[in-house]
């Protein structure tokens, strides 16, 4: 248990900490809003001073495709339209289960307006439990609970890509009914750059291919970030922050762990400075991402703007055939904004998605209680789980 009156004495100690903190962070803020009005004046010179010195640069930063100072107001989305999303949930393996499997659900969600059709509410489950699945990860020293993960990251694609094309093919002949697919959380998946080729080749190819499928049959995907880390933007500025004549971090700063000197706005991150420059239901301007992962995107580079949908500012990623298309963009965020103005602050589509796909705890009790009977029918006996897990599931104190 929670001993509440050990914990009040600690919160005085925090709540100075938050307060020391929150006037240093305006303080960075402020600094960051007087180098990002410089970096309007120079930006061209700065994209130069970036691409001539890409390959010396230690830290990730982002390219602006269009003037720093961009507002876009977002177009009001047409009446009719169809938005798609998938999303994941997994049971984990566990030695002190009655079985060594695990258990991926992707929800998936089909919402139709101004149409007069029924949603698609509903999930679809597998089972894995073969050797070659439970172990086969092993080899590359990644544990079975990261490589379920990840199979389930290329499988939320897949599917995605399935749902969204299957329902274009059923869609009305005689008039084009906008479309977008969504995903929750960014389109870079940063956890391949740790991952051996071997492995990596499984995960990415099919993620590549179900957006192939999408940009064949004009279908945006879009991946949306709420409440954002990511700081590709501020890193820009950091360019005009660096001290040196060039900013060649490998020769003059090599060690990026440590406190180097254009690190002035740290941690600010980019939502916050644009949370100073956007109005509700405004966009900045299109950045091209350059993190090193995306040079094996092939021709689908991932390009990201942020945006003001009312609540926050949320970050929203496309694939680069989705931000070369100007009205396939700006019809984008349009539908986006309105499924985040439908869903109180957050895209429903995505919500639904995600409801769908969760697996509760009655869920997982069920299931294992399928599980136990197919083994006892099977033949198999001393069904059960560990004393361990046994004795965490009821106390007798």
């Amino acid at each position: 248990m929670l001993d509440l009156t050990k914990l009040t004495r600690q919160m005085q100690g925090l709540s100075q900490h938050l307060t020391q903190e929150a006037v240093a962070s305006r303080q960075r803020l402020e600094l960051a809003q007087k180098h990002f009005q410089n970096a309007v004046e120079c930006q061209d010179e700065l994209v130069q001073r970036q691409e001539k010195w890409r390959d010396r640069i230690l830290f990730a930063n982002a390219t602006p495709i269009e003037p720093l100072s961009t507002c876009i107001d977002i177009p009001v989305p047409p009446k009719i339209h169809t938005v798609i999303a998938t999303d994941g949930s997994q049971i984990a393996p566990s030695h002190h289960e009655i079985a060594y499997c695990y258990l991926l659900n992707m929800g998936r969600v089909v919402l139709h307006y101004g149409q007069n059709r029924y949603p698609l509410l509903d999930s679809l489950p597998e089972i894995f439990y073969r050797p070659e699945d439970l172990y086969f990860s092993r080899k590359w020293g990644i544990r079975t609970e990261e490589w379920m993960s990840f199979c389930r990251t290329a499988s939320e694609a897949t599917v995605l890509a399935e749902l969204a094309c299957s329902v274009k093919e059923e869609g009305d002949k005689e008039r084009e009914v906008p479309m977008l697919a969504m995903v929750d959380g960014s389109l870079i998946y940063w956890f391949l750059e740790q991952l051996p080729s071997e492995a990596r080749d499984r995960i990415l190819p099919p993620i590549l291919e179900a957006w192939q499928k999408l940009r064949d049959a004009q279908i945006p995907i879009m991946g949306y970030l709420s409440a954002s880390r990511n700081v590709e933007g501020m890193n820009f500025l950091r360019l005009l922050a660096c001290p040196h004549q060039v900013p060649d971090c490998a020769s003059f700063c090599p060690n990026q762990l440590e406190k180097v000197p254009c690190k002035v706005f740290e941690p600010l991150r980019d939502t916050t400075l644009l949370s100073t420059q956007l109005k509700p239901g405004q966009r900045g301007c299109l950045w091209r991402s350059n993190v090193r992962i995306l040079e094996l995107y092939e021709d689908q580079q991932i390009y990201f703007c942020y945006v003001h949908v009312g609540t926050e500012i949320a970050r929203i990623e496309v694939p680069s055939w989705v931000a070369q298309d100007t009205a396939m963009f700006d019809q984008a965020l349009g539908l986006m904004l309105g499924q985040v103005q439908k869903g109180y602050g957050y895209p429903v589509a995505i919500a639904e998605a995600h409801n769908q796909a969760v697996v509760r705890g009655g869920d997982k009790a069920r299931f294992f209680a399928i599980l136990e009977r197919q083994m006892i029918k099977a033949g198999i006996k001393n069904v059960g789980t560990s004393y361990k897990e046994a004795r965490k599931r009821g106390s007798i104190a």
